[in-house]
């Protein structure tokens, strides 16, 4: 009795071990997914750069290359172009002036940052050597570009670069100018972008070439190239002026980006006045014609509506006639204006008649006293 006593007391101090190490055995296994979710082989592509592979490393005018790519942001709208006098280490160069910009594509990635496109081989205005340059349009600015050779192109060698050459931004940038009349009639606005650079490299740098970008929303900037003629000595700095012009009726705000190579060097905000003239052009517009074409209309219809029957234009009131005064004439004593040679009967009749109704109505005139047609005429001397 008493071994078997014994026997049950280590039986149950030893059975707490088996229960610690069953617990840390279940959290381990809970936390392996997540550790497991760390070091997966995608999480650190997409903490890495975009990358750019192609179907094929060379290829013809005409033909076609499968584009594809990684690491990139997911849902995100990129730009494929072949370009020329370029390499991954230097970038583009001249820009996408020295693309084939008629011939690109656009892709959009996926949940996973991926994608892929086939894109048609072109020659591009600039001689080889050439990448296949990918750039995201919206967003955050990502460029990757992928080593590809134009087969027949014509290749030179890379613009030499001035090595020990650095420039940086001393000051803060700003735009100079105003906007004029035409401006407020949808003419582009233009400015200055005036800043102040450093060399702080041991060599001098001499005709820089910078890219000045300008972005209006969520877009990405779009680059132009201004080159500053001058030499920017070692330690020395100098100010420089670039013009920066938008589209014609632009509006809204703007961003303006300063590149140097591949880096940004500053960036303005610039906020543009809607142009108004052109709002008030047609709001008269709208109105003038409206009203035009309303009283051409009505002008029509009154000259081709028919008329109502009986209905004429009244004439207009004759004028009076002053009645004549009888004229004496020295032919005969008894001959008036009336009777005299050359009118006739029925003129002189009429006229009488007029005479009579005019001077039978005169104040001055009495009944007894008025000129009568029975009275005998006076006769002139030599008639009977």
């Amino acid at each position: 009795m008493k071994r078997q006593t014994g026997l049950r007391t280590s039986r149950r101090t030893a059975s707490p071990a088996p229960r610690l190490l069953l617990a840390v055995l279940l959290a381990f296994l809970a936390l392996q997914p997540a550790l497991s979710v760390l070091t997966a082989p995608g999480a650190r592509a997409a903490e890495g750069d975009p990358t750019v592979s192609l179907s094929k490393k060379e290829a013809g005018k005409g033909g076609e290359i499968t584009v594809s790519g990684s690491g990139w942001r997911a849902e995100a709208l990129l730009m494929l172009l072949v370009c020329g006098q370029s390499t991954p280490e230097r970038g583009v160069i001249g820009g996408t002036n020295a693309c084939a910009n008629a011939d690109g594509r656009a892709v959009t990635t996926d949940e996973k940052g991926a994608f892929s496109k086939k894109l048609p081989v072109t020659e591009p205005p600039k001689p080889c050597p050439c990448v296949v340059h990918v750039a995201t349009v919206t967003g955050e600015q990502a460029v990757a570009d992928a080593v590809f050779t134009v087969a027949g192109h014509p290749t030179e060698e890379l613009p030499k670069q001035t090595g020990g050459g650095k420039l940086a931004v001393l000051a803060t940038t700003r735009l100079e100018g105003d906007s004029s009349l035409l401006t407020w009639f949808g003419a582009p606005p233009a400015r200055r972008l005036v800043f102040t650079v450093g060399n702080l490299g041991s060599a001098p740098v001499k005709d820089p070439v910078f890219e000045v970008g300008t972005a209006h929303g969520v877009y990405a900037p779009q680059w132009e190239e201004r080159q500053w003629r001058g030499t920017v000595a070692p330690g020395a700095k100098a100010q420089i002026k670039l013009p920066v012009e938008l589209a014609a009726g632009a509006h809204g705000d703007y961003q303006v980006s300063l590149r140097y190579g591949k880096k940004v060097l500053a960036e303005q905000p610039w906020g543009v006045g809607r142009p108004w003239g052109v709002t008030l052009f047609w709001v008269l517009l709208c109105l003038v014609v409206p009203a035009a074409v309303f009283r051409i209309g009505m002008a029509v219809v009154d000259r081709i509506r028919p008329r109502p029957a009986g209905s004429h234009r009244t004439p207009a009131p004759a004028t009076r006639r002053r009645p004549q005064r009888r004229r004496r004439t020295g032919t005969s004593a008894g001959q008036d204006a009336t009777t005299a040679p050359g009118l006739t009967t029925g003129s002189a009749t009429n006229e009488a008649v007029t005479t009579h109704a005019t001077t039978a109505v005169l104040p001055w005139f009495t009944p007894d006293s008025a000129p009568s047609e029975n009275r005998p005429r006076p006769t002139t001397k030599g008639q009977a």
